[in-house]
């Protein structure tokens, strides 16, 4: 029951992304490919990395991350800065443009945050933030990404 239950909580975070991103081809105001959309989420959880640590993360060749790098950068979603400790590497960063697309995402999550604190006591809010703390740092070891 534990799985369902945490599979559905996780599904319906997805799909209400989806659902937002999807919803700007209309207005044509998206202008990103399902996998571009991805890549940048992962460029924007890894906290400014380089290319080379974005291809390492997504498993895949160092010219194809440069590629799929490239096509956001001339989207406008991302930029790359020479890194201040080694002149030779650029980092990569999300843009307003993306904090734009990416804040339909937070917004559900505000939401639904909002929803658990009128419905659950504080000492229920505080199990649960344990809980999602201890997953985080404990039970997903397979994804390192850098704390907040």
């Amino acid at each position: 029951m534990l799985e369902i239950s945490f599979r559905r909580v996780y599904t319906k975070f997805k799909l209400n992304f989806y659902k937002s991103i999807f919803s700007r081809f209309e207005t044509r105001e998206a202008s990103l490919t399902a996998v571009e959309t991805f890549c940048v989420e992962v460029i924007h959880a890894l906290k400014a990395p380089t290319i080379s640590e974005f291809a390492n993360f997504v498993d895949i060749s160092l010219p194809n991350a440069t590629h799929k790098v490239q096509s956001l950068i001339k989207k406008k979603y991302v930029i790359k800065e020479q890194s201040t400790t080694d002149k030779r590497e650029s980092i990569l960063k999300v843009t307003d443009k993306f904090y734009k697309l990416y804040n339909v995402s937070d917004i559900y999550i505000g939401t639904v945050m909002g929803r658990i604190r009128e419905r659950f006591s504080p000492e229920e809010i505080t199990v649960l933030e344990r809980v999602l703390k201890v997953m985080e740092s404990e039970l997903m070891p397979e994804i390192a990404i850098p704390t907040e």
